[in-house]
């Protein structure tokens, strides 16, 4: 019969019971069962994974071997999991040249590209060209060159940062201009509400909310009550949600119309909670288009309502900002509030920081922390970490919300936050550690990384039962604790979503992950999506807070030991915050710099735009 099918299909027909529609139907399903057959043998000898190889067949469809044969380095472009290594080393299976055009620039684009992961928008050209020689093996003279076509052709501009000539990918150069034009243009002229008296706007606020203002909050609230645009910035315990909260208060008893957002569904709920509003995600405030991976809201489709108030808004990478800024109209008035020491947004640029030192809008910077934040050690001590200064540790037997545990192993390090996460904390305090305690690292890697961790404490917390799925080095099984690590715009799932696995079902190679009460189906082959979620970076924790957080504190993160990266850390503490580990190692991080700088440009088109016109 097989044979009947590939060699002369029209046979078919002529068997019993077998009409001409049937007869079609099997030989196309024949001929696509072939073509991914092809396609899979041709991938696998390209040493491309079944998981991957799949997801490239659903991507490229019948043409994959022909796309892929013109151009191996559009995998790494376009397929997650594959990087610039695999493509060359496939590029040179199909001869395309050491020095060919095609190579350089594909090369070009995996540098920026990783230097856009690292939070660039750009990079100095010296730089650009040092990295991209490297990376390809070939002269300087051969890279200036490819830049030279990729300009030419509008992919790549050329500009400089601080004076230094700089090449950044155009759209990105483009988006951070963009950014500093509309905010410069939305924040002239008055906000769209008139005829509030501020001096008696306060005390009523103050007897609505049961509250007294100190004079820093009246003052920025007067502020925010004249502004069209204004930033409010300040560190755990300085009163920014009460600040945002009154100026919420009043404007909504004035009948404005009030949008509130954050970059992420935890940070929006803690919106929602603090207001008793509405507060959505920006992707969701946005509306997200399935299709094309864009949104909806734009110049054409604008956002309707008088005031948007965005939070967390340091999380907020340049093309989240710039979409956001495109969307909002002429007349709208805009709040961005968030804590501007710290870490800068996982994707490219410096939004906040480059928006306050720019000096493009107005901005109120809160840094009186109130009595009653005082009293929290957590709070005191984050405020000690950013300013330099080692946090202070209770006495013996004194009750606190911040503790150090000492561990100078890394062996040592993982058995004692194994066990305080998985039996001493439930035990002693009664804290799940699944729901309420959370393992924040510095790195993803290394014995004491993320990664390494994750596999312990799933082996102490929620060992894999029979029924499990093992795909991308991570077993997988109901109950598991599980992390979004990219935006999946079909199943409105974010980068950085915290999730529980609910069911694994093998015969549908299938599993369910409950979201905020909503449960969302995945393919096995889709599980390159997500990663355990039992201790995650410090950086992924962004815009979120946890009743207990836990950071490892070792030397093997040296590189990563900054004090902006461990003041955002101890800052997602609600209840009790413990470090374990090296005492040297908090103080790396206490008495160094912050964070490497980014190249980006905003804050020089800030001070452009931010000149009278």
């Amino acid at each position: 019969m097989f044979e009947v099918i590939e060699a002369e299909p029209e046979r078919l027909r002529a068997l019993p019971g077998i009409g001409p529609q049937r007869a079609r139907q099997i030989i196309e399903g024949w001929a696509e069962q072939r073509a991914v057959r092809e396609i899979m043998i041709f991938l696998h000898g390209h040493q491309i994974s079944t998981s991957r190889s799949v997801r490239i067949y659903r991507l490229y469809g019948s043409d994959a071997i022909r796309l892929i044969s013109e151009n191996p380095y559009r995998l790494a472009r376009d397929v997650r999991g594959i990087g610039f290594a695999s493509a060359d080393r496939i590029a040179a299976v199909f001869g395309i040249a050491w020095e060919s055009l095609l190579r350089i620039r594909a090369g070009l684009s995996h540098v920026l590209a990783e230097a856009m992961d690292e939070g660039h928008c750009g990079l100095p050209r010296d730089e650009l060209v040092e990295a991209a020689a490297k990376v390809l093996e070939v002269e300087a003279g051969l890279v200036e060159q490819a830049i030279a076509e990729e300009v030419a052709g509008g992919t790549l501009v050329e500009d400089a940062i601080g004076g230094r000539p700089a090449v950044f990918l155009g759209w990105l150069f483009h988006s951070e201009r963009n950014i500093a034009e509309r905010l410069g243009a939305l924040g002239r002229g008055p906000p769209p509400w008139s005829g509030i008296d501020a001096d008696r706007a306060i005390p009523w606020v103050e007897g609505r909310a049961g509250i007294s203002l100190a004079p820093s909050q009246a003052a920025a609230l007067r502020q925010a009550l004249r502004a069209k645009v204004l930033v409010i910035t300040g560190g755990p315990g300085v009163g920014k949600t009460t600040l945002v909260n009154s100026i919420i208060k009043i404007l909504a008893v004035k009948h404005v119309g009030i949008l509130l957002a954050a970059p992420t569904g935890r940070a929006a709920k803690r919106m929602n909670e603090a207001t008793e509003l509405e507060a959505r995600t920006l992707h969701r405030l946005l509306e997200v288009d399935p299709g094309t991976g864009g949104f909806k809201r734009s110049e054409q489709n604008p956002l309707e309502g008088d005031l948007l108030v965005v939070d967390e808004t340091s999380m907020v990478d340049v093309p989240l900002m710039y979409a956001l800024l495109r969307a909002v109209p002429p007349g709208m008035a805009l709040l961005l509030v968030g804590d501007v020491d710290q870490l800068p947004s996982v994707g490219p640029g410096r939004v906040l920081g480059d928006i306050i030192d720019s000096g493009l809008v107005p901005v109120v910077r809160l840094t009186e922390v109130f009595r009653q934040a005082a009293s929290s050690r957590i709070i005191t001590n984050a405020h000690r970490i950013h300013t330099g200064r080692l946090p202070l540790l209770p006495g013996r037997g004194e009750t606190s919300d911040f503790h150090w545990v000492d561990a100078n192993t890394p062996e040592r390090l993982v058995d004692t936050l194994v066990h305080l996460v998985a039996r001493h904390l439930p035990r002693s305090q009664g804290f799940d550690p699944i729901r309420d305690i959370q393992v924040l690292c510095p790195m993803n890697v290394g014995s004491v990384g993320a990664r390494s961790l994750n596999i312990e404490l799933q082996k102490a917390i929620n060992p894999p039962g029979a029924v499990r799925v093992e795909r991308f080095g991570f077993a997988f099984g109901a109950g598991d604790k599980v992390m979004q690590i990219v935006n999946d715009y079909d199943k409105e799932v974010y980068n950085g979503d915290i999730g529980r696995i609910m069911s694994v079902d093998p015969d549908k190679a299938e599993l369910v992950i409950r979201f905020d009460e909503r449960d969302v189906p995945y393919r096995f082959d889709e599980l390159d999506q997500v990663v355990l979620a039992y201790a995650t970076t410090i950086h992924k924790s962004q815009g979120s807070e946890y009743p207990v957080v836990m950071i490892p504190m070792t030397l093997q993160h040296l590189v990563m030991l900054h004090r902006n990266l461990l003041y955002t850390g101890v800052t997602r503490g609600k209840r009790l915050v413990i470090l374990v580990g090296e005492k040297k190692a908090c103080a790396v991080a206490v008495y160094g710099t912050m964070t490497k700088p980014r190249y980006t440009k905003l804050l020089e088109w800030g001070e452009i735009y931010a000149r009278p016109v």
